[in-house]
Formats: structure tokens, C-alpha cells, sequence
């Protein structure tokens, strides 16, 4: 995001700024009221919370977060951020729509759920809340490098991780052009509801009377680890006064447990033919991404910016995805638009298909999944962001989006069943926030 949050309207960018103000204030408390207000000075902070809602009442959310900024001198810099994010609704489980009416026992093996005939079998059971922080220093090394280093912890109910990152930065040509060197590791543990489901695994069906025996025996545990190292090599240049421009080579390594504990894949006699039950998806236990990013912004002679960037992506799953995005800021005074306009595309992994077949599962398949986030898509999204300067330290801003994803063609050659589509995503994204 996918990327995705629920919202209390009665949350809102002013009233989470002011919540802010009076916690910084608390912690300064005691001290002469001179030293206050230039300690005060030294900080600033944004705060702003994410409303997202995708249609016919799927996944919606509201992540309120809160960055504060320790400016020590115009180099040496602290930042800490704290976010929460409240999922709610229902999310597509992988299992293929069907003729038939669908019942699906739910992750945690207590209860199941249904899908109509020539309906996007959904999980309705999505509801999840995740409390993330984060701390980065930055800081000069002598006068032509610098450097930063972070950390980050994040929990939910079944999702932990943890990890750091650090930077250095080396300047040239009178700082018109710096080389960036960058790492991350983190370490995430997953405890899904239920327990760990053993890929390809048959899910067991709810009320049968064996289902105790059938439902221990599809699981190998009760939680999983994986480690994911991130690397990026940078160089930003400074093409004139009004032109600048960044080239990105980033290299992700994940190993560990990748699949999805929630997913399905639906098993047919045939192409087109009956259905014969469920299986938990499987994914490798290790994925390479690597990626290519350009970025050039350009002031114009009145005032306005000009942002075009493009994201080439690609892994040893078979997947490969382009970026482009367009962003163009008019500056009205102390006003300012900036509409947004981007397009992403992306192939399906090699073990990507909408459904299985029972041949295909006897010859013993160990990877597969039915997740269309991991198949064809395209995706548009459409943003309009305003912004209010009210002094130089002080700005109120909106952003809307509309994103619209829509599957492409199958990537295997199994024939979807007839009538039979693959999930669309439309969901409307508003941000609201106050910098001070």
C-alpha cells in the first residue's frame, strides 16, 4: 500500500496537531518559559491521518501519524514518528468465484463463512490494528559527508518486526552531486490466527467429523520467522538552479516464511469443471527484488515544479513491474495544488494461477498461489493534493486519490471457469494534515 486504514471522524488534522502541541509542551514543562520557547523553535512537527476505503464495503482504514523533528543545526537532525493503523472489512481469501455457493472455514479453525454463487468469496473476519515507531539521526562527517542511522519496531495482533538502517553520503562538486550508500535489515515474526498452514495443504472443512484431526494435521506450527536486507545505491545530481535529478539502484533480499497464512487457491476436476475443495497457497522461501529508479524535478520560470519519475522493477519470482509518475505543483501565493497522475503495471509470478486442477496438484506441486496482488494488474491512480501556507513554519494540507486496479490476462494456461472473473480493486484515499 498496499499499502489502507478505517476512520473516526471526529479525528482531524487540527485536532491531532493540537494533541501534539500539548504533549510537547508537557514534556517541557518546568523549564523557564524563555528556554521552552526555543526549544520549542527547534522542532517541527507534521501530523496527518490516512482515510482509505475501498468499494463494496472491502478493506477500509485510518492511520493517524505523528512526526516530530529535532533540527539541531540545519545538518544534524533527529526524527520520530509513531503511526496506528485500524483495519476493517473483508479481503478476498484467493478462492476462485464459483456457480455454487462457497463455505470457507475461517484461519483461526473456529467458524466458517460464505460466498453466494458468482460471488468474490471474502473474508470478513479482516480487522487488525498495528502501532509502528521509528527514530532516524542525521548528521554531517566533516564538510562532504554525512550520515544517518534509524531504527524501527512495529506490532499487530499476529505480526511482529523489528530492524535498523543506516546511511552515509559523500558530496561532490561543491555539493551539487552526492553518492549515497544505504542498508537495512529487519527481522519480522508471523503468528497468524490458527497457526502456520502447511503449503498445498487441504483446508478442512467446518463441522466435519474429523475436523479437530483435519485441522491439526494441515498446520506446521505456530509462528515463523523471515529476515529481509535491503541495499540501495544513489547519486543525486544538481543539473542547473532549477533542475534536480536522482538515479536509484535498490537490491531486497527476503528469506524465510513468504507466504500468505490467509490465502487460498481453489482446486477443479478440470478446467471449467467441478469443484473439488481448497488448498493453502505455498510460496519459495526466499525472494531477490532488485530495481531501477530516475527522478527529475524542474522549477519552471514562475514559480511552479514539474516531479516525473519512473520504477523498474523486477525479482527471481518472474515478476517484473513499471512506475511512472507525474506530479505538478502550481503555487498560488500562499496556496498551492499539486495533481498527481500515476500508472503502474506489473507481470504475475511464475506460480501464479487462478485456480487449480486436480492433475496439476498429483504431480506434486510445492508452490502456488492464487493471490492476485502477486498476478497481471494494472493500476491508475488519480491525486489532487492542496495545500495552505499559514506562516513559514506553519501549513494545513489534503490530499484525495481514486486508484483503480484492474486485473489482466491469466498467466497460465488454465481456462477460468465460465462467468468467472478475477478480483477489481477501486478505493478513494484522503489525507489530512497540519505542519508546525
Amino acid at each position: 500500500m498496499s499499502e489502507l486504514r478505517k476512520k473516526d471522524s471526529a479525528l482531524s488534522a487540527g485536532k491531532l496537531g493540537g494533541t501534539l502541541a500539548a504533549i510537547g509542551c508537557a514534556l517541557l514543562q518546568g523549564m523557564p518559559n524563555q528556554v521552552q520557547a526555543g526549544e520549542l523553535e527547534k522542532w517541527d512537527f507534521d501530523a496527518a491521518v490516512l482515510l482509505y476505503a475501498e468499494s463494496d464495503s472491502r478493506v477500509q482504514a485510518v492511520e493517524p501519524v505523528i512526526s516530530a523533528t529535532r533540527n539541531f543545526d540545519s545538518e544534524t537532525k533527529l526524527n520520530l514518528k509513531l503511526a496506528l493503523d485500524t483495519l476493517t472489512g473483508a479481503s478476498p481469501n484467493g478462492a476462485f468465484t464459483s456457480d455454487q455457493p462457497q463455505t470457507f472455514t475461517r484461519p483461526s479453525g473456529e467458524g466458517q463463512y460464505s460466498a453466494a454463487a458468482g460471488e468474490l468469496p471474502l473474508d470478513d473476519s479482516f480487522r487488525d490494528t498495528r502501532i509502528a515507531t521509528s527514530a532516524q539521526w542525521s548528521a554531517p562527517l566533516g564538510r562532504d559527508w554525512a550520515y544517518s542511522v534509524g531504527g524501527h519496531f512495529s506490532t499487530e495482533h499476529d505480526y511482529l518486526s523489528m530492524g535498523g538502517n543506516a546511511s552515509v553520503s559523500r558530496y561532490l562538486n561543491q555539493k551539487n552531486t552526492t553518492l549515497t550508500l544505504a542498508g537495512g535489515l529487519s527481522l519480522d515474526t508471523i503468528s497468524p490466527e490458527g497457526g502456520i498452514p502447511a503449503g498445498i495443504s487441504p483446508m478442512a472443512v467446518w463441522g466435519s467429523s474429523n475436523f479437530d484431526n483435519d485441522f491439526a494435521a494441515s498446520r506446521v506450527g505456530g509462528d515463523d520467522d523471515k529476515t529481509v536486507t535491503d541495499l540501495l545505491l544513489g547519486v543525486t545530481k544538481v543539473i542547473n538552479r532549477s533542475t534536480i535529478m536522482q538515479f536509484n539502484y535498490s537490491l531486497n533480499l527476503s528469506d524465510g516464511y513468504l507466504t500468505d497464512p490467509y490465502k487460498l487457491v481453489s482446486v477443479f476436476d478440470q478446467a471449467g469443471g467441478g469443484l473439488q475443495g481448497y488448498r493453502y497457497e505455498a510460496r519459495p522461501d526466499s525472494r531477490t527484488k532488485q530495481a531501477l529508479f530516475w527522478q527529475t524535478r524542474h522549477q519552471l520560470a514562475g514559480g511552479d515544479v514539474v516531479d516525473l519519475s519512473y520504477r523498474y522493477q523486477f525479482d527471481d519470482w518472474g515478476m517484473n513491474s513499471h512506475t511512472l509518475e507525474m506530479k505538478y505543483r502550481w503555487g498560488l501565493g500562499q496556496h498551492y495544488l499539486e495533481p498527481q497522475v500515476r500508472w503502474y503495471t506489473q507481470s504475475a509470478v511464475d506460480f501464479y494461477q487462478p485456480y487449480a486442477t486436480s492433475q496439476q496438484l498429483s504431480v506434486g506441486s510445492k508452490e502456488l498461489t492464487a493471490d492476485y496482488r502477486l498476478g497481471n494488474f494494472d493500476a491508475w491512480t488519480l491525486g489532487l493534493r492542496y495545500g495552505y501556507q499559514l506562516t513559514a513554519k506553519q501549513e494545513i494540507y489534503t490530499r484525495l486519490s481514486l486508484y483503480q486496479q484492474t486485473s489482466s490476462n491469466f498467466s497460465s494456461a488454465v481456462t477460468p471457469a465460465s462467468g468467472s472473473d478475477l478480483p477489481k480493486t477501486t478505493a478513494v484515499m484522503m489525507i489530512l494534515g497540519y505542519k508546525f
